[in-house]
């Protein structure tokens, strides 16, 4: 069967890796599975594309998953969508439940990442379908859409906006190619900088500083010489685990995990507010809202399916609109860069292939974090008490290999990352946001181009107004991105007096 022609023991191997890392990286507080597939991304480039994507979609799951292990036993979020976990979760350990809120976590995550694969696998293709039709001018829209989304969404809408604008800006460093509309010249850079830069910032060693070493700086800050038996790990027996538990919670699975894979389609928004959302309709629908913060099983089950089905929808948009749904599946460009495959509206279409690998791959790594997670849970409950001071230089020696092998031995890519993961360190202390920055590194130079091409077609900016009906639909979801983050922020200001 064609569907399973990506299905060897080389397949199976890399997913089960890149899941047990996966949920190393997650387990580990600081360290999240965008860092993880960062990280690993330049181990890829030896695989061919569907065995990358393989390892890629296994530290993924992995890492989303593992963030419920320090959420439930240490009141920890080992990553960003583990926030809610804990407000139940630990309540539950301290009660002597630490294993059974742990088993309820693990089979919530195997539910919402299944929930999102079949969404995934139902629309994408018909998405990608319907985005062939798309001329310059809606492909620049959307673009424009994903862009005011990722803003109106951020903490600080003119700070997403600035954001955005800035990682296009960097996107346009290098030679205005002359198949995109330019004069063959470079731009916005030093005359010293031209044989470093003239293709521009290279993406892998970008991502890699973003993620993986800023990452590592900001620990360093907080300080990476706790002593690991200050994280005592208890798991009580306590009231046995019983999967007849999640009878009483079918809706909640449902909603839960829809929420999370409709957020994760949202451009940028993320696994927190996935999980935030998730936990917040289960309290209003609650029979006994008063029980959620607790130690109530339904807030695990909502936060946990939830932040897993982010997997499969933040896929949606990448593989059908070549638009990355979060960070990781940004990071994921990086594999198909690696591998010279563009993803957009014909990938699919051109690759069934590597979209059959795709879809495998993620129900192989869902069923195996499964496995790993609830038959060893005492043992990966461990990993929270590994010294940081151990892991981190071995990442920063990753980072640094990777980053110098990307392009067969550049040390420009390896300034590259440093000077990417200084500026990921600095940029939120000032107010710069990651998401929004690297979304819009990934889609400037692709919104130059249909902006340009646009103009050389019909020669006014009107017909980005009145060239079809798809166009103003798109103007008028721009439109209520942009009110929407307008009332966000008149909601926030305080009131005088």
């Amino acid at each position: 069967m064609d569907f399973f022609s990506a299905l060897d023991l080389s397949f199976l191997a890399l997913s089960t890796v890149g899941v047990l890392i996966g949920i190393i990286f997650g387990a580990i507080p600081g360290m999240t599975a965008t860092m993880a597939v960062a990280v690993c991304l330049p181990l890829t480039y030896a695989l061919d594309l569907n065995h990358s994507l393989a390892l890629l979609l296994g530290l993924y799951v992995g890492g989303i998953s593992g963030g419920l292990v320090p959420a439930i036993l240490l009141n920890i979020p080992g990553t960003p969508s583990s926030i809610t976990t804990t407000f139940d979760g630990y309540p539950m350990t301290l009660k002597g439940e630490g294993e059974r809120a742990l088993k309820i976590g693990i089979v919530a995550s195997l539910l919402g990442g299944l929930i999102s694969l079949l969404v995934l696998f139902l629309f994408a293709p018909a998405l990608a379908d319907f985005a062939i039709k798309f001329s310059y001018i809606e492909k620049f829209l959307i673009i424009l859409l994903a862009l005011t989304v990722i803003a109106s969404l951020s903490s600080n809408t003119l700070l997403g906006i600035f954001s955005g604008v800035l990682g296009v800006w960097l996107s346009l460093v290098g030679t205005y190619d002359v198949s995109s509309g330019g004069n063959g010249e470079t731009r916005l850079m030093f005359t010293f900088m031209e044989s470093y830069l003239s293709d521009g910032f290279s993406l892998l060693p970008v991502l890699i500083g973003l993620f993986g070493i800023a990452t590592v700086l900001e620990e360093a800050e907080k300080g990476v010489l706790e002593d690991a038996s200050t994280k005592s790990v208890h798991l009580a027996k306590g009231a046995p685990f019983s999967i007849s538990i999640f009878a009483k919670q079918k809706i909640n699975v449902l909603r839960s995990g829809l929420i999370g894979t409709f957020v994760g389609i949202l451009p940028g928004v993320g696994g927190s507010a996935a999980s935030i959302l998730a936990y917040a309709q289960e309290k209003n629908f609650s029979a006994d809202p008063s029980e959620l913060g607790k130690g109530a099983p339904a807030g695990v089950i909502a936060s946990e399916t939830s932040n897993n089905g982010l997997t499969g929808g933040a896929l949606v948009p990448l593989l059908s609109l070549g638009i990355p749904g979060d960070s990781t599946t940004a990071v994921l460009i990086g594999a198909f860069t690696l591998q010279g495959v563009q993803v957009g509206p014909l990938f699919i279409g051109e690759n069934p292939g590597t979209w059959h690998a795709i879809v495998l791959g993620l129900l192989v790594a869902n069923i195996v974090m499964f496995a790993i997670m609830f038959f060893a849970i005492r043992y990966i409950a461990m990993v929270v008490t590994v010294p940081k001071f151990v892991l981190y230089p071995i990442i920063v020696m990753m980072c640094v290999a990777g980053s110098y092998a990307i392009n067969s031995g550049v040390m420009f890519d390896v300034w590259t990352m440093l000077l990417f993961g200084v500026f990921g360190y600095l940029a939120p202390k000032i107010g710069i946001e990651i998401a929004p920055l690297v979304i819009g590194f990934i889609l400037g130079q692709s919104a130059e181009v249909y902006f340009v091409k646009s103009l050389e077609s019909y020669g006014t900016l009107s017909i980005f107004f009145t060239k079809s009906p798809i166009a103003i639909v798109l103007w008028v979801l721009i439109a209520i991105s942009v009110g929407f983050s307008i009332y966000q922020g008149m909601r926030k200001k305080p009131v005088a007096g």
